[in-house]
């Protein structure tokens, strides 16, 4: 029985990736959260805890975070602050955590000799055309375009580093967008379909036309769990499921599937610096570690998150009345 930190654990895609650990393997996971808004205890709650540690800390703690990494076999680094419209707002949070601490996290590595995994996104590769035929692969330029993409393609820049420089023994991994269970009400998929459940209209930026790559945070994490199992130190892989679809047409099929009117949404305008498409290119990943994603079928993997949504509102619904009014000072 291996022990493992994740950091961000209690956060959307961290959390499942908790479950995900206890459902395949013997290991112990420690959690450790800085809880901002995106972190919920109650994504944990109904965790074994004698299998489930959960501390409240930030990863720029040099101390605390030197403890934990002392103290376990490997170390997975979700937590970042990750919204690029929050971004916009105010950078200096995003400097602070996913630059700051994931250097933390690599020194605290460096000095006990741990094993380390950095979760990162495709929106360090900047966009694509909307009618370029070519995807992200793990040799695309850096070109970000947010101060939320720009962190984080710092932190990757600094593990690439550690590892040349002082033997690091890390993997990296870029991911498209997650979508499914337990992620904030303030993103693009939960929004539209918490905003429906209240009768209220989805709302699209522009004319909807830019396309994201999904994938079900599910199929994200059994590639996280095998590339910590069996990917090359200092490789990154990237993760996807050939899930490209426009914002619109996503819109519109969570209409469909949740019994309403195609055009039953509003346009809102478009954000600064909005990023036309992002496509992931996982051909490395299937061919070396032989992951294929479960949720092959968009759709299919919607209507489950769907689901989810009407079944957990106790889970959204305390977050939500504070996220609208956020979008509603902010014109949108």
């Amino acid at each position: 029985m291996a022990k493992m930190l994740c950091t961000g654990g209690a956060g959307f895609i961290g959390s499942n990736f908790v479950r995900l650990v206890l459902e395949t393997t013997d290991d112990h996971v420690t959690v450790l959260d800085a809880l901002t808004y995106a972190g919920h205890r109650e994504s944990l709650s109904d965790l074994d805890p004698k299998r489930v540690t959960f501390v409240h800390g930030s990863v720029t703690d040099a101390d605390l975070v030197d403890e934990l990494v002392g103290d376990h076999d490997v170390v997975v680094h979700f937590a970042a602050e990750s919204h690029n419209d929050n971004s916009l707002n105010d950078p200096s949070p995003f400097i602070r955590t996913n630059i700051v601490g994931t250097f933390e996290l690599l020194e605290a590595v460096r000095r006990h000799g741990r094993r380390y995994h950095h979760i990162s996104t495709d929106e360090v590769y900047g966009d694509l055309e909307l009618d370029d035929p070519q995807r992200f692969t793990e040799t695309t330029p850096y070109n970000p375009s947010s101060p939320y993409s720009a962190s984080k393609a710092s932190s990757d820049l600094l593990v690439r580093a550690w590892v040349r420089s002082f033997g690091v023994q890390a993997t990296l991994s870029n991911c498209s967008n997650n979508y499914g269970p337990r992620q904030h009400v303030e993103k693009f998929i939960p929004r539209q379909i918490t905003n429906l459940i209240d009768g209220i209209h989805p709302r699209l930026y522009g004319a909807g036309l830019n396309v994201r790559d999904w994938i079900h945070v599910d199929d994200h994490n059994r590639a996280v769990l095998r590339i910590i199992e069996a990917g090359r130190i200092g490789e990154t892989y990237l993760i996807g499921a050939d899930g490209e679809m426009d914002n619109k047409s996503v819109i519109e099929l969570i209409l469909e599937l949740m019994g309403e009117d195609r055009s039953a949404y509003d346009h809102v305008a478009d954000r600064p610096g909005h990023d036309l498409r992002y496509a992931i290119d996982a051909a490395m990943l299937r061919r070396e570690l032989g992951w294929e994603p479960h949720f092959k079928d968009f759709r299919s993997g919607l209507a489950a998150t769907i689901d989810w949504y009407r079944a957990n509102e106790s889970w959204w619904r305390p977050m939500k009345e504070a996220t609208e009014a956020k979008y509603a000072a902010a014109g949108h």
